[in-house]
């Protein structure tokens, strides 16, 4: 199973857009996103797969957010909660509440998936295989990520400016 990667869209339609659109054309089946969707409009447009997603420290409107996703094929992991796809345990979080992170680190789930920094990043600790897509707003390269959960290969893909 091939999972899409998304994180600090801060309501970019255009390049969300196109971001899912490269993650399709890799075979995603399904869509996490880390947080920092900022509107509606994102969780609209994400809703082309199966989605799991997390609050970040943009998204004012959580009652809002929560409903949106129900209509478009999501569901919400709230501020950080965890998921399994594919036979593996995927731990999600923004990234910006140390508290979170550490909560679900604990649990030694197979991947932590976080975004906030708006850099792209692929690190293990302590067994936890740690990854942020990057961003869509904000960075020198705008980037998602595809993870194949059968063979556990990444690949950062470039969403043009």
């Amino acid at each position: 199973m091939k999972i899409g990667i998304i994180s600090d869209t801060h309501d970019r339609l255009d390049r969300t857009l196109a971001g899912l659109k490269l993650l399709q054309d890799g075979g995603a089946e399904a869509l996490i996103h880390c947080g920092d969707l900022t509107g509606p409009e994102i969780v609209s447009a994400c809703g082309v797969l199966p989605g799991w997603y997390v609050f970040g420290n943009n998204d004012y409107d959580p009652p809002m957010m929560r409903l949106a996703m129900k209509l478009n094929n999501g569901t919400s992991l709230e501020w950080g909660g965890e998921v399994e796809l594919g036979g593996k345990r995927i731990a999600v979080t923004h990234g910006h509440l140390h508290k979170d992170v550490r909560r679900l680190l604990a649990a030694q789930p197979h991947y932590l998936l976080s975004g906030h920094s708006h850099i792209a990043a692929d690190e293990m600790h302590d067994g936890v295989r740690r990854i942020n897509p990057g961003a869509l707003v904000r960075a020198d390269r705008y980037t998602v990520a595809l993870l194949d959960l059968a063979t556990d290969d990444l690949k950062f893909l470039e969403v043009p400016r």
